[in-house]
This record gives C-alpha cells, structure tokens and sequence, in this order.
C-alpha cells in the first residue's frame, strides 16, 4: 500500500520535491542492489544532510515505516533491496568530502563520496584509502562502512573497519550520534563505531566519516604465474605468505574463470587451468625487486608452469581489468546461462585455501552446477560465482543446495560465510548457523537500537525461511 499523501508532502518539505520520487520507473531502478532480488520501495529519498536524514527518521519512527539506506547499489547479497517497502534512502547526494588533515592522518567525509573520487583527493597528498573494493568506480564510502568492504588489497592493508576512526549516524528514531574520534589511538569504552561497521543498515543511517590515512606506496610491480590446477595455485599462494612475504595482493583465477575472460575480453590472459596475479609494493625499486624474485622462485618450487614479472603499469593494469572483469563475463560463457550471485565471498584461514578449492569443486560436481572459483586468495576470501538457467526452478533448487554446503564447508574449515560482501539476504540462514552463540546477542543490539524494527528489517539475524524470494529473475516459483 503507498505512503499516506501527506507523508510524501512532509518528506518534499524537508528535502525538497526533486529529492522525493513515487515514480514507478524510479521505484522500480531502486528495488535493486547487484543481488539476485528486487522489490519495490514504496518512494525514493535522496538527503542532502544529516539533519535532513534526521527529520526523515523522526517521520518514519512516527509512522512504523521501514528504511533502507542505500548507497550506490553494488552490494551482491541482497542488503539494500527494500524487501519490506518503505523508504528507500538514497545517500549519493551527500558526497562531499569535508576535511583533509594530513598532519593528524585522518580525512572526513559523506557517506556519499565514491570510492575513487576519494583516493584521487587523497593521491594528491601522498596518502590512500586502501581497501580497494572490485566496484571501486561506483561504490560510495557509506556503503562500505556498512558493510565493511575489502578487496584484494585486505591481506596488508586491512577493510574498512581498520580505517573508521569515528562516524556519525542517525538512529532510528531520528537523534543523531557522533561515536569514535579523529585521533589514532581510542581506549573509551564501547567501540560504537566499529559496531556501525557491518551493522548492513540495520542499527542506523551512516551520514559522514573520518577515516584513517596511510602513506600511498611509491613503486609497484606484478607477476601473472600460472599453474597446471588450481590446488597448487591455492599451494602456491601459502607458500608465498610463509617465506614469509606479504603481497599487496594476490587474486586467483580458475580454469573457468579464465576461459570465461578470454571469450569476453578477446584473450587477454594465457591458457591455464588456474592463475595468480601476485602485486608487490614498497617506498624503493630495491624492495620491489627484491620481493618479485621471493616470489618467483616460491613459484617455481610449487610447480609453477609459467612465471612473468612485469614493471609495466600497462602491462599490470591489463592483467588487473582482466581479473576485475570476471563477474561480467561469466555471463557469456555459456549460452542461455546467466551468472549468479548465490554463494560469493567466503573466507577461509590462508593455508586451507587449496582444500577450501577441492571441496568446493567437489560439491559442484555433486550437484551438476556450474561455479567459477576465483577472488583474493592471499587473505583466504574466494569467490564462487554460479552460473544457472534462472528460468528453471530445478537448478535454483540445486544451486542453493551447492551453495549451502560450500558454506558448511567453509566454516567447517574454520573459515565464514562471508569475507567482504556482508549477509544481506543470500547468507542469512548460513550467518546464523555460523554465528548461532552471538544471535541473542546481535538480536538484543538491533532491539535496543531499533526497538520498532523500522531500520533495513528482516536481513541477515532477522531473516526466516528460504533464501529463493523475491528474484529478480523469471523463475515464476521464486520471483
């Protein structure tokens, strides 16, 4: 049912009218984040200012009306689909970057900003943000905060959360919070602002940052090595931690992974059955090519069939796009297949990392499904991308039995059910099981923070029942 008129006019007063839409196409475009589900918000609203998110929260607490606090969409696991309606809070407006102090390392910003506008601000100091999510060209900050994103630079450098000094945010029913600080070191207390950090919405709406700085390294450098399977890629990559050498990063690709790339991207990798693109960076061309041969010759030790170090930045940046581009083309591997987000990004300890493969592989075999395993595998997060006919309610039925063992296996392994991506509504019953000795305690949380369920209700500990709801894709059985 829509929001009483009246409301809709409030919401137009606080925000003005251009910031407030009922229209079914802009309802529709909003229902979505990259997960497989949609449904509808019943208006769109896009804040300018806390303040402004503070008036609409006070409204919504009034009215019992849900939230959901979007940023750019990007999210894989169902977070900012408006499963209940209501309002779909928009935050790409509030997009400044506030302050930079370099002398005290620390940068404030709006929940709005985009990632890479944020490090091309910073570059010009010296300094970077560095979690490097793979959606870095659209994804805005807030988001990541929400749902402490990481990418393939985690394993030295951190997520998100390791980079939130303080935030502030607006509870639910409308006051506003300022937790944490601008200053390196913080003993005070309960640790508010690293609660924020994964909460996925749920707790309250993130308006504004400060986020730590680190030095932006001087030199880089990379090697494409390949392998005969992707265990002793997955070997390979533990081996390399153990020399021990920290990589800027280290992303793994499987046969399938590469054979979809090649057909996208007109070949721009070599012929494997499994890769690994290994960064390494320092302050010194001595440090960098000193780590290169660390790394060439713990690759040849692990039966490396080809090892090619490259200084080019155009050479690497080739190598990177093709890596980044996976997710894209799996779709066109396969005809009439579509590529999926089910099963996404769990973590597993790095030396399980060659097991975590073969029992992954083995599963999908069980199940006759078709998954690409990949991701960044020198912090143990991989990826399982699954290609279906989304049209036939069998290989959903399939694929969700694959996927919900490839989970089990993964925290059996000591591992979790999600590295970077967040739980959303496509890890929900798995993050429960996982986290079943926390629930009464996250539940608590969200009932003292939110004690009329108005704030992104129903994900991640709130979610009942099956995982197949609410797809966006024609399988008339779970749409």
């Amino acid at each position: 049912m829509a929001l009483d008129q009246k409301i809709i006019e409030e919401f137009e007063r606080i925000v003005g009218k251009d910031n407030v839409s009922t229209s079914p196409a802009v309802l529709y475009t909003y229902g979505f984040d990259a997960s497989i589900y949609h449904n509808d918000p019943e208006v769109v609203i896009q804040p300018t200012s806390t303040e402004q998110v503070s008036e609409i929260m006070k409204i919504a607490y009034a009215n019992g009306i849900p939230v959901v606090p979007r940023g750019a969409g990007t999210g894989l696991c169902g977070a900012a689909v408006p499963i209940e309606g209501g309002i779909c809070l928009a935050m790409q407006k509030m997009n400044r970057i506030l302050e930079i102090s370099v002398k005290d390392l620390w940068v404030d910003v709006e929940a709005g900003v985009v990632y890479n506008d944020l490090n091309a601000e910073l570059a010009k100091h010296g300094f970077f943000f560095p979690p490097s999510p793979g959606s870095a060209e659209a994804c805005q900050v807030g988001g990541m905060v929400a749902t402490n994103a990481s990418g393939m630079r985690a394993v030295k450098y951190g997520a998100t959360r390791d980079y939130v000094l303080g935030l502030t945010f607006v509870r639910a029913n409308g006051d506003i919070v300022r937790c944490g600080t601008r200053t390196i070191k913080d003993a005070s207390g309960y640790q508010l602002a690293r609660l924020m950090c994964g909460s996925e919405g749920t707790l309250g709406v993130i308006t504004e940052i400060t986020f730590k700085l680190t030095t932006k390294p001087k030199k880089s450098a990379s090697a494409l090595i390949s392998f005969n399977s992707v265990v002793d890629a997955g070997k390979c990559i533990s081996a390399i931690i153990a020399k021990p050498l920290i990589p800027a990063s280290c992303e793994l690709m499987d046969s399938t992974s590469i054979e979809a790339v090649n057909k996208a991207r007109g070949n721009p990798l070599p012929d494997a059955n499994a890769l690994i693109i290994v960064e390494v960076d320092g302050e010194t061309d001595e440090i960098i090519q000193r780590d290169l041969k660390i790394v060439e010759e713990v690759a040849k030790e692990q039966n490396a069939t080809t090892v090619t170090p490259s200084l080019d930045p155009k050479v690497i940046a080739k190598w990177n796009d093709a890596r980044k581009s996976v997710l894209a083309s799996l779709s066109a591997l396969k005809p009439g297949y579509s590529c999926v987000s089910l099963a996404d990004d769990m973590g597993v300890p790095i030396s399980k990392v060659p097991e975590a493969v073969e029992r992954f592989q083995a599963i999908t075999r069980k199940y006759n499904v078709i998954v690409a395993v990949y991701g960044h595998a020198s912090d143990g997060n991989l990826h399982t991308k699954m290609l279906l006919k989304v049209g036939d309610k069998d290989e959903w039925d399939r694929g969700i039995a694959a996927v919900d063992e490839i989970f089990k296996a993964s925290v059996e392994l000591g591992g979790t059910v999600t590295g970077e991506h967040g739980v959303g509504i496509s890890k929900a019953l798995n993050f429960q099981e996982e986290r079943k000795t926390e629930l009464d305690c996250i539940l608590a949380i969200k009932q003292a923070m939110d004690p009329k369920n108005i704030l992104n209700p129903g994900k991640a500990a709130q979610w009942r029942g099956s995982p197949l709801r609410n797809l966006r894709y024609p399988c008339k059985e779970y749409m």
